[in-house]
């Protein structure tokens, strides 16, 4: 006999991307940040006692939250902290959304949404971008002919790095009828040039939250901590009743406020992947591959379809993701429509870029 629910018992659950167990791989299949955080961090880390860790954390992580509001110019009551992006992913569904009501998503997107909602026994809609991973010119209105109360977006768009104008994400917010949840993970890495801030979003709009991560951009994967940014009213429900209690430790709120504030060293990082993935995107399409035109730490490339040795690019992508793996270099293969003919690729540092362009080219020459 189980005990599970049986929506528990029907469902899959989420699938993290490989971690190797030699430290000598070069892991470019989970889009961590290839530099380490800052000496700001190493110094927080340092300060904390081992008696600091006999009492509870700060309930709402109020120091994060303030560093937090300042940085975005809006107010703490716009801010939660969470364990992770997961976390505040689930407190939207747990909180806005009914069990049975519909989730929306773009198809593709991150695979940890289905898991959740389903979870919460909640069905999900999947509207299919177009070829060019932009969102329909109806997608609002699809929002609402499926009956989401929630949707979510990854802006700049994972897997293919591409990204979708503020001016676009405020258009879908202001027609569509549930809370629209603009996931930011990579955001630190969009071109400066583009000014892109969806922030103001909040302001005018009581349906939108934004979601930020200290994973990416922060080099803080292994710390577990993110931030939501909203109106108030829908901040207050998650920071109030539906979080943990003490959903963040003393040591996460330490570190992630000493790296929030530290900004000028993580845009340092920042800037050298953007042009690493100027490079990698140049010398990948002089391979013959072509890649998606990404504002993220990087890049969705389809394999070249020229290669008579195999019958179908499918089957070229997965040759040389298996390759890759044989030489300790992990890039992420997704088994699933649209994606079966391309490799998503992290950038790393100059090194690791450069051997993985020596494999691929080793891949694709004539044996």
């Amino acid at each position: 006999m189980s005990y599970e629910r049986t929506n528990i018992q029907q469902m899959t659950g989420y699938s993290s991307g490989e971690q190797p167990r030699q430290a000598q791989v070069i892991k470019l299949n989970t889009n961590e940040n290839p530099y380490p955080a800052s000496a700001a961090v190493a110094q927080a880390l340092a300060g904390i006692r081992v008696e600091d860790l006999r009492r509870y954390p700060q309930p709402l992580a109020n120091g994060f939250r303030q560093v937090a509001a300042d940085y975005h110019q809006v107010e703490v009551d716009n801010i939660i902290a969470t364990n992770g992006g997961d976390e505040l992913i689930r407190l939207l569904i747990t909180t806005f959304v009914d069990p049975g009501q519909t989730i929306a998503i773009a198809e593709p997107s991150y695979s940890l949404y289905p898991v959740l909602a389903a979870i919460q026994n909640c069905p999900v809609t999947r509207i299919d971008l177009q070829e060019d991973w932009q969102m329909a010119p109806d997608f609002a209105e699809r929002l609402n002919a499926s009956g989401a109360r929630l949707a979510f977006i990854v802006n700049p768009h994972a897997p293919s790095g591409v990204l979708t104008p503020v001016a676009r994400l405020r258009e879908i917010a202001q027609s569509f009828d549930g809370v629209l949840v603009i996931d930011e993970a990579y955001v630190d890495f969009i071109d400066p040039e583009l000014a892109y801030n969806a922030v103001p979003l909040i302001q005018t709009l009581n349906n939108v939250v934004i979601l930020r991560t200290m994973s990416k951009g922060y080099s803080l994967a292994g710390l577990r901590f993110a931030y939501g940014i909203g109106a108030r009213e829908l901040v207050a429900p998650m920071l109030y009743k539906t979080r943990d209690s003490y959903n963040t430790d003393v040591i996460s709120q330490v570190l992630a406020t000493a790296a929030l504030a530290d900004r000028e060293h993580a845009a340092l990082g920042w800037q050298k992947v953007r042009e690493e993935r100027e490079r990698v995107g140049q010398a990948l399409c002089a391979m013959g591959f072509s890649c998606s035109p990404s504002q993220s730490n990087f890049l969705l490339a389809r394999v070249p379809l020229h290669d008579s040795r195999y019958e179908s690019p499918e089957i070229l992508a997965r040759e040389c993701y298996q390759r890759l793996k044989d030489e300790g270099i992990l890039v992420r293969y997704f088994d699933m429509p649209r994606l079966r003919d391309k490799l998503r690729i992290t950038i790393g540092t100059a090194q690791e870029n450069n051997q993985l362009l020596h494999h691929l080219e080793s891949c694709l020459r004539p044996e």
